[in-house]
């Protein structure tokens, strides 16, 4: 006892100490952002009073501008100059020569410059909600969800775990390089292009960027070139049909809430949202009747109005896309058995919004059963057994995420592990997402590659595999004598003996052919120091 006392004490106080020292507000500046322009742009008000309703089917932008407005009113918010290739040109040539600059930048101070992004962001939550509930359509509780939480969760991973993942990284050095260290470096690449989706602006452009910036390089958002001829390396992430599988041993209330959440959230416009429900036929019912129960209470309207459960749809005419989907469910024998409700809508916005909508009686010949929605629509299917399940959730062209939930956990590891797919969140639903320490992407037409992550962020990298001496200038690397030019007579043998007793799966084989190798080193060694005399 006399000997660990010592060591106790100190390792309390030392955890003391660390508490002691989070307790101290770090030292981060703040940063002003002039967002005037962004909530209200003095330049147009003539133009903010009306409603826009532009034509249906055709684009409503023009080369010049890129109309802004409201989906949840339709009201018009005014516009943005479309960018000449001349100007696009421009800015990625800033972009580079900025980049030049930060690489050179210590992880020291990458970090401090997230801090002042995180300091920035947890005190203009409403005003970043406010912002992304307005352009998208999305509740302000979505835009917390979506746009806050999962930006702070990816910098306070980046600070603690980023610059651990960008050191380099050494590896074995294998058997015939056991004289050489083996490591592999992460430098810059340069300047990284991105093109976001829309229906998280905040956090989708921001994923990207923090990854970009932290490893040393710019970022240009929404630049593309043709990569297939430039060999560009590309990630591609490209939605999903993601099942919702439900055993036979869940607490039905619980999950059922998870499963609408799952669902609705940001009406349906998310790329991991749940678009495909298999439930136990034993528990059918019972889940259903939950579901019913919480989508009906749902009520659908516009988010700067006033608090509703749900908002619009972000795209101009998705909900005929939606509606086409459930007619043709419904031509093939499907019933809508729930649906949410809406507040009154101005007459401009009413094709912007789509009720929360409950389907049963589905199966695989559907549209709906098929191709992504990216809406408010949960289709539900019975299913008898594990393995029917899992054939279900295979039986898509996307193979983006999956969500099994079972009183067991074993039992929805198992069925997780055998859905083609990118990712699998057992018992709940998207928590991979939440945990930033993890790649982000699918398999099939749910794209390659992946973002997020360890994967994600050595992808910001130049991956250069570096082999360097171990005992420089001690042992340095010799080509032996009997595969020097001239290569001699017996160079092959040699060689073949090497390959054995280096690979070889008998040891006494191995060490016949050690024997050979040292032999002819021997003989070749002779052979030179006689040549050298002769000379």
């Amino acid at each position: 006892m006399a000997f660990w006392w010592p060591l106790i004490v100190l390792a309390f106080a030392y955890a003391i100490c660390r508490f002691l020292f989070m307790l101290i507000p770090p030292n981060v500046p703040s940063i002003y952002v002039d967002a005037s322009d962004v909530l209200e742009d003095g330049n147009q008000t003539q133009e903010n009073s009306f409603i826009y309703i532009p034509s249906r089917g055709r684009t409503q932008q023009s080369d010049k501008k890129v109309q802004c407005y409201e989906p949840a009113t339709m009201k018009y918010l005014g516009y943005f100059p479309a960018l000449t290739p001349a100007e696009v040109e421009e800015r990625v040539a800033q972009a580079r020569k900025a980049q030049k600059i930060w690489a050179k930048s210590s992880f020291k101070q990458r970090r401090q410059f997230l801090r002042i992004l995180l300091k920035y962001i947890i005190e203009h939550q409403d005003l970043i909600c406010e912002v992304s509930s307005r352009d998208t359509g999305k509740t302000m509780v979505d835009a917390s969800l979506g746009e806050i939480m999962t930006t702070c969760e990816k910098i306070t991973w980046l600070l603690s775990e980023g610059e651990k993942w960008l050191k380099p990284e050494y590896r074995s050095s294998g058997r015939s390089m056991i004289h050489k260290k083996a490591k592999v470096e992460f430098h810059p690449l340069g300047v990284i292009g991105a093109i976001v989706s829309w229906n998280y602006p905040f956090h989708n452009i921001f994923n990207p960027m923090l990854a970009a910036v932290f490893s040393g390089n710019s970022i240009v958002i929404k630049v593309m070139r043709n990569a297939a001829e430039t060999l560009t390396p590309v990630t591609l992430e490209l939605g999903g049909k993601d099942a919702f599988i439900v055993c036979d041993d869940v607490e039905v209330a619980h999950v059922a809430q998870i499963a609408v959440r799952a669902a609705l959230q940001s009406s349906g416009q998310n790329c991991a949202g749940a678009e495909r429900f298999y439930v136990h036929e034993s528990i059918y019912t019972s889940f259903l009747s939950e579901v019913t129960k919480i989508v009906k209470s749902v009520l659908v309207g516009p988010p700067p109005a006033g608090k509703y459960d749900m908002g619009a749809m972000c795209l101009l005419e998705h909900s005929d896309k939606l509606n086409a989907l459930v007619d043709d469910a419904i031509d093939k024998g499907a019933e809508i058995v729930a649906r949410g409700s809406f507040v009154h809508l101005g007459e401009g916005a009413v094709d912007q919004y789509y009720p929360p909508t409950v389907i049963v009686n589905v199966d695989h010949t559907m549209k709906l059963m098929q191709e992504e929605a990216f809406g408010p629509i949960m289709p539900i299917m019975k299913f008898s057994t594990d393995e029917e399940a899992v054939q279900l959730a295979n039986d898509s062209r996307f193979g983006l995420g999956c969500a099994v939930f079972s009183g067991n956990q074993r039992r929805a590891i198992e069925i997780a592990s055998q859905i083609h797919c990118g990712f699998a969140a057992i018992n709940d639903f998207a928590a991979t997402y939440m945990c930033q320490s993890l790649p982000f992407g699918g398999v099939k037409d749910s794209g390659f590659g992946r973002f997020a992550g360890i994967e994600g962020l050595r992808a910001c990298c130049l991956v250069k595999a570096v082999v360097e001496d171990r005992w420089w200038p001690y042992i340095k690397t010799k080509i032996p004598k009997p595969i020097q030019y001239p290569i001699a007579e017996n160079g092959f043998e040699f060689q073949e003996s090497l390959v054995e007793a280096l690979y070889g799966l008998n040891i006494w084989d191995r060490l016949r052919a050690l024997v050979n190798v040292l032999k002819i080193l021997t003989e070749q060694n002779t052979l030179a120091r006689s040549r050298r005399r002769n000379d």
